[in-house]
């Protein structure tokens, strides 16, 4: 399956539907700073995220997103950019703010393609059952499995879909994966006696 090699960044979830509707839910991956308010963990995400697959900061070409893009630099100097003019982001209404979600499909896909890099991917997705096979969903434990396996692969803790899409999103291999529910499963052993 062809799709973007890299981890696109951008603020919202407005933004990661109208980049999945250019490019296929298949065919691109994101990470959302969900506002101006970046947190450490979603600092850390984009550095692993970077490391793994590389990524590309696309936020709206508006104060905030130059603010963002700022901080993300700063913190993974290695990033590419990919840029939207101002004129190409305008709502369509008079009270909507300048966003990548406003923009055309030719335009989008122009600003990015400059910076990415198409893959065939060979990486099996992990699916549904996966997740019940390793106790991360359907367990009593669930929750305190996901949020210590999470953490272990610098992924984060979310729900388990969400946990399902950042598996499968960072392409995080079967040995570490298993390797982090082991130790959770001996450090819960332990606990118990």
């Amino acid at each position: 399956m062809k799709k973007i090699k890299e981890i696109i960044v951008v603020e919202g979830k407005s933004d990661t539907n109208r980049l999945k509707d250019c490019f296929g839910d298949d065919g691109i991956d994101t990470l959302e700073t969900t506002g101006s308010a970046l947190s450490e963990e979603t600092i850390q995400q984009i550095k692993i995220a970077q490391q793994k697959r590389g990524v590309i900061i696309f936020t709206d070409p508006d104060f905030n997103g130059n603010r963002l893009r700022t901080i993300i630099q700063k913190a993974v100097p290695n990033a590419k950019q990919a840029f939207l003019p101002r004129s190409k982001a305008v709502p369509k209404h008079r009270d909507g703010s300048l966003g990548i979600e406003h923009a055309k499909d030719a335009d989008i896909k122009e600003a990015l393609a400059a910076v990415y890099t198409h893959t065939e991917t060979d990486f099996a997705d992990y699916n549904h059952a996966d997740m019940v096979d390793l106790g991360l969903i359907g367990e009593p434990d669930s929750q305190q499995r996901r949020l210590a396996v999470g953490s272990e692969l610098k992924i984060g803790y979310t729900n388990a879909k969400q946990f399902l899409n950042r598996l499968n999103m960072f392409q995080v291999a079967p040995a570490d994966l298993l390797a982090a529910v082991k130790n959770f499963d001996k450090g819960s052993t332990h606990d118990t006696k």
